[in-house]
Formats: structure tokens, sequence, C-alpha cells
């Protein structure tokens, strides 16, 4: 019998917050507990040092399913391409112009959030059509 590995996926931004509470919209998480003794992040973030403050964040799946992602400072900008990057299976499953209805509305919701809309690339022989897209910092993902 294999054993079932948990992971996290960890992103280097310049804005852990901001980006994590990006995130924790697209996917429907929730922010980690504050660390005990408490009553909340912010209250935790603002016993560290100042170079410290806002330094990390991270959520969960409020289902225990998914994931946890981790963000972090980092102090170099983005420079390149992601070569690991998030699928949104919002599509998972339709095809045709149902698949592309959906791509469109979770793709308005989420500019709405500060996403920004890349190329559609449309069903092939082999793929369903999926849309490419940037977080707020510029870290690409697809909605699948």
């Amino acid at each position: 019998m294999s054993k079932i590995i948990k992971f996290q996926v960890t992103f280097d931004c310049a804005s852990p917050v901001r980006v994590g509470l990006f995130w924790c919209e697209v996917l429907g998480y929730v922010p980690v507990k504050a660390p005990e003794g408490f009553a909340t992040w912010e209250d935790f973030d603002r016993s560290l040092p100042g170079d410290k403050q806002g330094s990390w964040f991270a959520c969960v799946d409020p289902t225990g399913v998914g994931s946890r992602l981790y963000f972090q400072r980092v102090p170099e900008g983005k420079v390149v391409k992601n070569r690991v990057h998030l699928d949104v299976r919002t599509g998972a499953g339709l095809v045709g112009q149902e698949r592309l209805d959906v791509l469109e509305a979770e793709c308005a919701r989420l500019e709405a959030l500060g996403a920004v809309r890349g190329q559609l690339l449309l069903a092939d022989e082999v793929n369903e059509s999926c849309q490419l897209m940037q977080d707020v910092e510029g870290n690409e993902f697809c909605l699948d």
C-alpha cells in the first residue's frame, strides 16, 4: 500500500498577504489559524520585527482536501514565465460552448479581483479549451 504524501505549493512574491488573499478568493480557501496566543494574524504580524512583518501568508482548503498554499516575500521580482503553475479546474468535464461560457464567467470574476486575462487556447484534437491568466503579481495560471 502506498502512502499519500501531503504537500503545499509555495509562491515567491512581493506582497504575500495580497497574493494569498487573491488565491483565497479564487479557490474558496481560508487563511490558516493565527498562532496560539494571538487573536488574529494582524496581532501576530505586529509582534514581529519590522522587517519580518508581512513576510508570509498561508491558506488552506476549508474542506481539508486541497493542498495548503504558502506565500513568502522575496526581494527579487518575477522575471520569466513560471515553470510550475496552477490549473483552476472551473470547466472540468465540460466541452464546446458550455465550457467556453464557464471559462468566460470565471475569467470575468477573477479579473474583478485583479487577475489579468491572457490568451484563450481553443480546443484541438487533444486538449479542451483553456484560458491563460495571471494573478495580481503576474504569476501565470490557467482556467481549465
